[in-house]
């Protein structure tokens, strides 16, 4: 089954979020931002679209991400999807790109962590970082203010995504588990103006 959804604030609920319509680029497009207060990273912040249970297939969207005027010097862009996200957003997966770690970045190290997969809660970049786990993250060639499509494509235990049509990165062990289900959403962090033009998504059981 494919789903193609509309682009209106009002198909997603908004998780620790602001989320709304704006024009951009001549088009009606979704903003989400960070809203709430959380002090720790890679939490439950994001849009989460409504009406849509997904276990396994394919999430393809448009996106693009700018720094807020009040952006900490310590963000990045943080940018990407959710999905298996359970009815009371304590449980999800996600995949999130880190534009400023991107194609202008020259510090090897920030630039070694342009994407990142997490589960929630529980196995963060903190958590990976501080037991040396580096299969998790991948560099990315993109940048700030730029469109790029994103694409997971889940099977069980296992995701592949890619940026820009090219595989970035392989997840074989996905923390919760291969019989997860819940919803898709757009995930946001600190500093960032999360933009989306476009979300399909393909459920194949």
């Amino acid at each position: 089954m494919e789903k193609i959804v509309t682009m209106q604030a009002g198909n997603f609920e908004a998780v620790h979020t602001s989320v709304s319509n704006t024009e951009l680029d001549g088009k009606t497009v979704l903003r989400v931002t960070k809203k709430d207060k959380i002090d720790q990273y890679d939490q439950n912040t994001y849009a989460k679209m409504n009406g849509l249970q997904f276990h396994n297939g394919t999430i393809e969207c448009k996106m693009l991400s700018r720094l807020l005027p009040d952006a900490p010097d310590f963000a990045r862009g943080f940018i990407g999807i959710v999905f298996r996200a359970n009815e009371n957003d304590s449980e999800f997966e996600s995949f999130y790109v880190r534009p400023t770690n991107g194609r202008g970045c020259t510090d090897p190290v920030r630039k070694a962590h342009g994407c990142q997969y997490f589960s929630y809660p529980g196995y963060t970049f903190d958590y990976f970082r501080e037991f040396g786990i580096t299969k998790y993250e991948a560099p990315v060639d993109l940048a700030l203010d730029e469109w790029f499509t994103m694409k997971a494509v889940i099977e069980n235990r296992k995701g592949e995504f890619y940026i820009n049509g090219q595989l970035i990165l392989t997840v074989e062990d996905m923390k919760h588990g291969a019989e997860g289900h819940g919803s898709v959403g757009f995930f946001v962090d600190i500093g960032t103006e999360a933009f989306v033009s476009e979300l399909k998504v393909t459920c194949t059981d």
